[in-house]
This record gives C-alpha cells, structure tokens and sequence, in this order.
C-alpha cells in the first residue's frame, strides 16, 4: 500500500513539474514574440502585429503580449481593436503596475472615441492602481471637464447639486432668521399698538361714567336741560331779550299814540303847530 501512494505521488509529481515546465517554456516564448515585434512596431506594423499576436497565442496569460498589441493597434489609430486588446491586459496583469497602465490607456482611447463618461471610470481605475500618477490625475480631469460639456458628468453635477443644496440651506436658513426677526418687529408693533389701545381706551373711561355715559354730556345735563340751552337762555351783553325787545315796541307804540292824539285836538282848534319826533 505505501508503495502505491509513494507511486502516486511521485507521478503527480512529475506531472506538477513537467506542467510548471510548460508554463515556463510559453511564457518564453511568448516574452520572445513580444520583442521580437517591440523591433518591428515602428517599421513594419503588419509584422508586428503578427508577432504580438504570436505571443498572445502562445500565453494568454501574459499581459505584456495584450498590453502592447493594444498599443499598437493605438497608435495606428484601431481603436476598436485597441480597446479589447487592453481590456484583455486588464484581466490578464498580475499586479497593480500592469493594471495600472492598462486602465490609463483604455482612458485614452475612450477619450480618442469621445466616450468621456467612460474614460472618466478609466482614468478612475487606474488611480486606484496607482493614486501617485500625475499623467493619469491630468487626464482624468480632461475626460470630466470633456464629460460635463457633454452633459454627461456625474461628479460635476453632484458637486454643483451638492453646492446648491448647501445654498439652499443656508438661504433657509437666513430667511428663517429674517422671518423671525420680522415676526418679533411685528409682534411689538402690535404690543405697542395694544398698549396705546388700552390707553385711549382708558382715556375713555375716564371720561365715562359708571353707567358708560360721557361725564361732560352728564354734567351739561345736570338740572333737567343741556348746559348749552341754558347758555342760551341768559342774556348775553349788548343784545336785548325778546320780552325787553316786546315792552320797547309798546312803549313806542304808546308815545305815538299819544303824539298823534295831541295832533288831532290841535287839528280840531284850526291851530298849525310844527311837530317834531322826541325820540
């Protein structure tokens, strides 16, 4: 028995060995394509390309062979072709550095198809990658300034919306303060109003009886007539009353009588005699 398991173990061994053995030999070769094609990308872009694809064949797993086919098909202006290149790369890389610089370029290439949103989740990804790259930093604040022109940006919106409710709260605010503040200016112009009711009101009173009668209209009333009638009643300086006015008359009236009565019996004794008023 314990020489079967030492049996087994030794081929898995083997198998573990002669697969790492594999590996190892792809990957050479594919590193091999990839320089091989890094010499000829400037001259001769047909051969290039063959030989980065070459790489990628030959280990798929190697990000380096996407990534710089993905630049190529970039600079050759395929656009399309580069962008699943280095998406590819994206999944392939092995560590931050790789991931980093794939996302910076899938950013570049989003911004060359004027897909800003997009680039801006690029350039993102690439700084979580590596936060201390300023070249991806600048680009990033293209691609939202390009996004926001757009219509497109996100996070210039939600700022400017972010801005606008801290306006908004502070204007509230500043109007609550205002509406309070005229609320007690108003409540003390009706205090100060209520006060001066209460004091005309007062006033009133004063002048009132218990019985809510005025006490001038009472005391003009006082032995049955208005102090007013009673004025009237009384002589006033210079002016004669209808009863001196009446006596006058008669008096006159009886002089007359009397002068006309000594005319007449002059009359009657055929004397003439010159009459002259006495009065």
């Amino acid at each position: 028995m314990r020489q079967i398991l030492l049996i087994a173990f030794t081929f898995l061994s083997a198998l573990s060995f002669s697969q790492k053995e594999l590996e190892d030999k792809a990957l050479e070769r594919s590193n091999a394509y990839i320089y091989d094609a890094n010499e000829k990308v400037n001259n001769d872009f047909v051969s290039a390309e063959m030989a980065y694809r070459k790489a990628v064949s030959a280990k798929p797993t190697n990000a380096p062979g996407s990534y710089n086919l993905g630049n190529a098909y970039y600079k050759s202006g395929l656009y399309d072709e580069a962008l699943i290149r280095h998406l590819e790369a994206v999944k392939t890389a092995g560590n931050k550095t790789d991931r980093h610089k794939a996302f910076h370029n899938i950013g570049n290439i989003l911004m060359q198809q004027e897909q800003c949103k997009k680039a801006v989740e690029a350039f993102k990804n690439a700084l979580r990658n590596n936060p201390s790259d300023d070249e991806t930093r600048y680009n990033l604040a293209l691609a939202k300034e390009c996004a926001n022109k757009d219509g497109e940006g996100d996070d210039g919106e939600n700022d400017q919306k972010e801005d606008d409710k801290e306006d908004q709260k502070k204007d509230e605010k500043d109007q609550d303060k205002e509406d309070k503040d005229e609320g007690d200016e108003n409540k003390d112009e009706e205090n100060k109003d209520q006060g001066d009711d209460d004091q005309d009101k007062k006033d009133g009173d004063d002048k009132d009886d218990e019985n809510g009668k005025p006490k001038d209209d009472k005391d003009d009333k006082k032995d049955g007539q208005p102090k007013d009638d009673k004025q009237k009643k009384q002589p006033q300086p210079g002016k004669l009353s209808p009863q001196q006015v009446k006596n006058l008359l008669e008096a006159m009236n009886n002089e007359e009588k009397k002068v006309q009565d000594k005319i007449n019996a002059k009359k009657v004794k055929g004397t003439k005699v010159k009459t002259e008023k006495d009065w």
